[in-house]
């Protein structure tokens, strides 16, 4: 958002920006910058006869795109000097056995340097003794019925290969089982719908395309391509186009594994209110600003600590942004005022161009313009929210890092996206949130879904009923790590971890600095009775460093496929613990208020915005008491039943006054078992708080002094 209305030259590019999109586009590839491509056909097993129609049709998309193709199916080409040449090799229906030892390594190697594979097809049929190529291609084929129709889900329009597609895509092919399920270690762009054809074995989750990064370089595959006919289907030479142009990385998207994410937008508006001026067509599923300054917001819930992602594109030198952390209103200011705008728009000032928090922090500008696809091309943001801190990912890459420390403002609330203005013209799709359910408040325990790594080696993302927030991390072996940024340390004793192992088990070390830095702690993990069997370990900490940190776990034992880890917990201290003092945070980041500042027994408890008062100012002993104005928050008569009275009262050190901070970030009263609840989920000044049933909702999550 910029809050000065442009100069008069802005207004004419504005007006340039309309006019340029009245006539036709050209190919988004058109501005990539030139690149080499190789075409790998070998097969040692079934051969398809589109191959040379494939190759074809590479070649033509190449001439068209700006880069240069080379067919071989020599495998003496797979040397480390001649793969250098290339950027992207495409495996176009290769089968069997193709390439020897040596060739492997060198392929590894290419890819290791950060270069691409493409495979289409039946190079899911290659390999099979070649365990570095398994994971490369994501999948290896299983069976097949015959060649018929069937309906495609676009699951990711985001991506270059699928952008263009619509949400059912139906095509004639044939159609592969696979023997795993590729969305554990890869990011899946379409599914098969079973139910529109015969022969399909995966059930309801059938991957067909996907795309990953893998050892350093990118991955893109895709299921179709099995017909001469294919290669003739726009649709198709445009998906085939987008994953070549991904491979070489002239086209970037957000390609870890996603999992356990809901949808508040891919096509119906349900739940969305306009606030202010302007609006959202809703065409395709996709929504596109009109005039303006406004701003569309989803309504129907306030969230906390959460993962959001979506996809956006401008039209040209346009501007927009994502609002998050404000309470209701039909102000779209009250938005600017109460929460934080993550900017779009590549050409503005450091501190609000794209990716920057608008004038608060800027994004890292080097990262994000390696990430940055260009205008008239999909993004993907993911805004990480973990109590006060937001992280900002730009097509999966890390390009911000924000903590909250303003006592007014907050980052739990709702979310909202901008209409800019007439001239600022900006798309947005598949608006998806995944609820953590987990809150590390500064001085509060902190858990953390081992998935949600800053880093790792060896180590992949697996998804495993039964595992918070549906993944684990799995196939650890000895010597592999994971790291994790950002971790406040500050006060923390001992690790709890929630880990699983049909295999020989193993440690975990817990280490700070880099995966060789010093060990604060080491616990077994044990066999645990089977790979869906749950357990918690737990080891005391020591010469923990305060304040934040890079936290590293590493892993050692016998063997491989050691154990999974699902999450993990550092605990600041037990019971009457060092008290902290200050503001309890809590809904729309409003703050827990005595009512009136009044100090009578019995005094009713709410929320209103933070104004630093003494009525406003808490004691917070982890796992005691919660005390203002002398005296402690109290349960009405000791009451157990949802919406019994939360008021002040003198300590007494019963039940009724003894609070447990729980690692979701809510707060446990330990005579009822229930939380501090907003009533009504209400974050309007006044509302009350209330006992009621733990449910991890918005309305009982706090951030605490």
């Amino acid at each position: 958002m910029r809050r000065l209305l442009r100069p008069v030259l802005g207004a004419a590019t504005a007006v340039l920006a309309v006019i340029a999109c009245t006539t036709p586009a050209s190919p988004a590839s058109a501005a990539d910058a030139p690149y080499d491509v190789l075409v790998f056909s070998k097969t040692a097993g079934f051969r398809h006869d589109a191959i040379p129609v494939g190759i074809q049709t590479i070649r033509d998309l190449g001439a068209g795109n700006n880069f240069t193709v080379t067919a071989t199916e020599d495998a003496a080409a797979f040397t480390t000097a001649n793969l250098n040449q290339y950027e992207a090799v495409v495996f176009l229906n290769t089968t069997g056995d193709v390439l020897n030892a040596t060739q492997q390594t060198a392929f590894e190697s290419y890819i290791g340097s950060g270069r691409g594979y493409v495979g289409v097809h039946a190079a899911a049929d290659t390999e099979y003794d070649w365990p570095f190529y398994g994971n490369l291609v994501g999948a290896w084929f299983a069976s097949h019925p015959a060649i018929q129709q069937a309906n495609i889900k676009v699951e990711d329009r985001g991506h270059a290969a699928t952008a263009h597609l619509p949400q059912t895509w139906t095509r004639t092919d044939e159609w592969y089982n696979y023997r795993t399920n590729a969305r554990s270690t890869a990011h899946v762009l379409t599914t098969l719908d079973e139910s529109s054809y015969s022969g399909g074995g995966m059930g309801a989750d059938h991957p067909l395309t996907w795309c990953k990064s893998y050892s350093g370089g990118r991955s893109f595959y895709t299921g179709a391509g099995h017909t001469q006919a294919s290669y003739a289907e726009p649709a198709f030479r445009a998906h085939l186009l987008g994953g070549i142009r991904y491979a070489a990385g002239r086209s970037k998207a957000d390609c870890r594994p996603e999992t356990g994410y809901t949808p508040i937008y891919n096509g119906s508006t349900a739940g969305w209110s306009q606030a202010g001026p302007g609006n959202f067509t809703n065409s395709d599923a996709t929504l596109t600003s009109v005039g303006g300054m406004g701003l569309f917001w989803y309504n129907a819930k306030q969230f906390t600590n959460y993962s959001l992602k979506l996809d956006w594109k401008l039209a040209g030198d346009d501007n927009s942004g994502i609002f998050i952390g404000f309470p209701p209103s039909s102000d779209p200011w009250s938005a600017v005022d109460n929460g934080y705008e993550i900017q779009i728009d590549a050409t503005d000032a450091a501190d609000r161009t794209t990716g920057a928090v608008y004038t608060f922090k800027s994004a890292d500008i080097a990262a994000r313009d390696a990430a940055l696809n260009a205008a008239g091309e999909w993004n993907t943001y993911e805004l990480l929210v973990e109590g006060e801190r937001l992280q900002i990912f730009l097509n999966g890459v890390k390009i911000n890092d924000f903590t909250n420390t303003n006592p007014v403002r907050s980052l739990a609330g709702h979310i909202g996206i901008q209409n800019h203005g007439t001239g600022d013209d900006a798309s947005f799709r598949n608006i998806r949130v995944k609820e953590l359910g987990t809150t590390p408040p500064p001085t509060g325990n902190t858990t953390v879904q081992a998935e949600a790594f800053s880093s790792a080696n060896g180590v992949t993302p697996f998804t495993k009923a039964g595992a918070n927030g549906g993944q684990t991390i799995g196939y650890i072996d000895p010597g592999d790590w994971a790291a994790y940024n950002g971790v406040n340390l500050t006060g923390v004793t001992s690790f709890t971890s929630r880990v699983v192992s049909g295999g020989a088990g193993g440690t975990i070390q817990v280490r700070t600095g880099s995966a060789t830095g010093p060990v604060l702690g080491s616990v077994a993990v044990p066999n645990t009775g089977s790979w869906t069997t749950f357990a918690n370990v737990t080891t005391a900490l020591s010469n923990v460093p305060s304040g934040t940190q890079n936290l590293y776990l590493t892993f050692t034992g016998s063997g491989t496929g050691l154990f999974d880890v699902d999450d993990f917990t550092l605990v600041k201290g037990g019971g009457g613990g060092t008290p902290g003092t200050g503001p309890v945070k809590g809904l729309g980041g409003k703050c827990l208020d005595v009512r009136n500042s009044a100090t009578a027994d019995g005094t009713q408890i709410q929320i209103y915005t933070c104004n630093g008062s003494t009525a406003q100012t808490w004691t917070v002993t982890p796992n005691s008491t919660v005390k203002a104005l002398g005296k402690c928050l109290d349960v009405s008569g000791s009451g157990t039943a949802d919406g019994t009275k939360i008021q002040l009262w003198t300590c007494n050190g019963t039940g009724a006054q003894n609070w447990a901070t729980q690692a979701d970030g809510s707060l446990r009263n330990a005579a009822s078992n229930k939380c501090l609840d907003v009533s009504g989920n209400n974050s309007a000044d006044g509302t009350i708080v209330h006992l009621w049933t733990c449910n991890g909702a918005a309305n009982q999550k706090w951030t605490l002094p």
